[in-house]
């Protein structure tokens, strides 16, 4: 997924869950997206977080 398709997709889950979103980096080189409060990965993989609460 591209960074770009990574981050709408981030942002709508976001807007949709209420939930703050971690984009990341999979071991392939992939970008994914899952709720932040299920990410156990490697803090250094993160790419972004959205937080739908932040200001």
């Amino acid at each position: 997924m591209s960074f770009n398709d990574a981050h709408a997709f981030a942002f709508s889950l976001a807007t949709t869950l209420m939930a703050a979103i971690v984009i990341f980096r999979a071991g392939d080189g992939t970008l994914s997206v899952t709720p932040a409060a299920e990410y156990d990965g490697d803090d250094a993989a993160i790419v972004r977080e959205i937080d739908p609460f932040a200001p």
